[in-house]
């Protein structure tokens, strides 16, 4: 009888030729290489359980607004955000929805997959990069250079750098008379409930399907997850167009950079696939709904998000390779709805 590797089935025919033995070293070499690859990407618990690391973080505040209104346009406080980063996104869309323009300037910057580092071009402050301008802000070395971070120039000092506290901070934050509050008193304890669930099962979620080291912890993220989505739908059904009622608030807000990025990157990459979005026809056209709001379409950059998933995120991807995905209109268009 011929040798057949385990992967004869689904291999091209030259695989014929590489001896089990061979192609079963291989395999555990390489799985040693990738758990040490994957304990550097995102630490487990011991049944593998992808768990997002606690950062060190600075109390986030608003600055007076009666000093912001004297101040000319480049001395205005600077919020910067990457293009692929899903919680530098909540803070741009609540910029955009909110029209923050005249008193909060948005700065994006890149990332650089090489040096492992968000990269600023043009320099901003004498600095190329976001950790010689959080070293410019004299930023404690525990904290971590990262997106979202709001940065007064005049100082220059970082008046926050945590995604949760900035939508905060920005709903709050001087604007013109008739921009939404995304958090209104009678609202708060819904947007708390949506959190709960949202954060966890699904903004973590499409990470610990992504990031699970084993069967059995994918399996159990990827419950959570669908079924998250389900009483998304459900709710959606019953109590809609917004997650709570009438208005878009920061419920939809925190829901939405996972959402969006679905079809470009968590599907494909990281595995949630048990379901097409397009079997919610309800969270369907929430998405849709939110894409048309003004300026939210800015915020979205398909070709920059699959470029940095599947560029830098090497144990996911050893191939390098950027697959294309849909275009994104094509998904969202305003005029296309389930309903």
């Amino acid at each position: 009888m011929a040798e057949v590797v385990t992967t004869s089935a689904i291999a091209p025919a030259k695989a014929m030729s590489i001896p089990p033995i061979v192609v079963m070293a291989a395999k555990a070499g390489w799985r040693w290489q990738w758990q040490r690859l994957m304990g550097g990407l995102g630490p487990a618990d011991a049944a593998g359980n992808y768990c997002r690391p606690k950062s060190d973080h600075l109390e986030a505040e608003v600055p007076n607004p009666l000093d912001l209104q004297s101040r000319q346009p480049d001395q205005r406080p600077h919020l910067i955000v990457g293009r692929s980063c899903p919680w530098a996104h909540r803070t741009w869309l609540v910029h955009q929805l909110r029209g923050l323009d005249q008193s909060l300037n948005l700065l994006t910057a890149h990332a650089d997959h090489k040096a492992g580092r968000w990269q600023l071009d043009p320099p901003w402050l004498g600095c190329s990069s976001l950790l010689a301008l959080y070293q410019r802000c004299g930023a404690p070395p525990s904290h971590r250079a990262t997106v979202p971070v709001l940065i007064d120039p005049s100082q220059p000092k970082i008046l926050g750098n945590e995604s949760a506290q900035l939508v905060e901070v920005l709903n709050r934050w001087p604007s013109h008379n008739d921009a939404p509050d995304l958090a209104p008193p009678d609202l708060q304890n819904s947007i708390h409930r949506w959190q709960e669930l949202l954060q966890p099962n699904v903004n973590d979620g499409v990470y610990r399907c992504g990031f699970a080291r084993n069967q059995a912890a994918y399996n159990r993220a990827v419950t959570a997850l669908f079924a998250a989505l389900d009483q998304v739908e459900s709710s959606l059904k019953h109590s809609g167009p917004w997650l709570c009622g009438e208005q878009i608030t920061l419920a939809d807000v925190r829901l939405f950079p996972t959402l969006i990025r679905w079809e470009m990157v968590y599907a494909p990459l990281f595995g949630c696939s048990e379901r097409p979005l397009w079997q919610f026809p309800k969270l369907w056209d929430w998405r849709r709904r939110l894409y048309g709001q003004p300026g939210v379409q800015t915020s979205c950059d398909a070709k920059a998000w699959r470029h940095d998933y599947f560029g830098a995120l090497f144990p996911l991807n050893p191939g390098g390779i950027v697959p294309t995905g849909p275009d994104l209109t094509t998904l969202v268009d305003s005029g296309i709805s389930n309903e």
